[in-house]
């Protein structure tokens, strides 16, 4: 198994450098996506490819989290990586658990293995935050009939990066993360939880949030719609799919 690590950044100068030092402590192979971040972060990024320390790519504008995902998985396939490791670059995620993480990908007895973090939330997790992260739990049981996502949000995981490309998920913001779980299901990839504990840190503490309080919930929302409506689709398609599939294997 080839993996490697995808870290996208969008304004994340007090914390990248850190993220990027203990990741390679558990990963060689590291890829930053600067989304389109502003002349000292960047500044810094760079600095951080000129040392050798990462490989970078740089978006010539910021369009959101999952497009720079996308973009970290352009870049693994074309490198050749069978498995990427997503991590947020503001020191949110405990990179102590990328080990454990790692290790669940040959847990599972499928080739394709979806590894979702299973956030454990300490006093640090604003509580609003918290309520409506249980709105998007509940809608991911809906759409995949049972617990198989867990906690769709969470933004460590490692994805089987052929089957994170052939889903096509259309999220470019924080909605990607629950799409592309979910999709992922869909896909009959399995998924393996792994609990870690998530901390949100302070400003003064380099904690830089950028989700957008009603715009990205009214994003998600608008995406678990969708894929209800899809799941509800498949459902009653389902006879005819595998009508089709009969016949090809005839």
């Amino acid at each position: 198994m080839r993996l490697c690590a995808i870290i996208p950044t969008y304004n994340n100068p007090r914390t990248i450098e850190e993220v990027v030092a203990r990741v390679r402590e558990h990963i060689s192979d590291v890829v930053v996506v600067d989304d389109g971040s502003a002349e000292e972060a960047r500044a810094i990024v760079q600095g951080l490819a000129d040392s050798g320390r990462c490989q970078v790519v740089f978006r010539p504008e910021n369009g959101g989290k999952g497009a720079a995902v996308k973009t970290g998985f352009a870049w693994a396939h074309e490198h050749q990586f069978d498995y990427a490791l997503q991590i947020d670059a503001d020191l949110q995620h405990n990179t102590h658990d990328i080990p454990r993480l790692i290790a669940a990908v040959g847990e599972a007895p499928t080739k394709e293995t979806l590894v979702l973090a299973k956030p454990v939330f300490d006093a640090s997790a604003p509580k609003g935050r918290l309520r409506a992260r249980q709105l998007s739990v509940f809608f991911a049981m809906v759409e995949t009939l049972g617990r198989k996502v867990g906690d769709p949000l969470c933004g460590f995981r490692v994805y089987p990066v052929e089957a994170a490309l052939r889903v096509k998920a259309r999220g470019d913001a924080m909605d990607f993360d629950p799409e592309i779980a979910v999709r992922l299901v869909w896909e009959g990839v399995e998924v393996v939880h792994v609990p870690t504990p998530v901390i949100y840190r302070a400003a003064d503490a380099g904690g830089v949030s950028h989700f957008r309080g009603v715009r990205d919930t009214l994003l998600i929302s608008w995406t678990h719609f969708w894929l209800c409506t899809e799941g509800v689709l498949r459902i009653l398609s389902y006879p005819v799919r595998a009508l089709i599939r009969r016949l090809r294997r005839d």
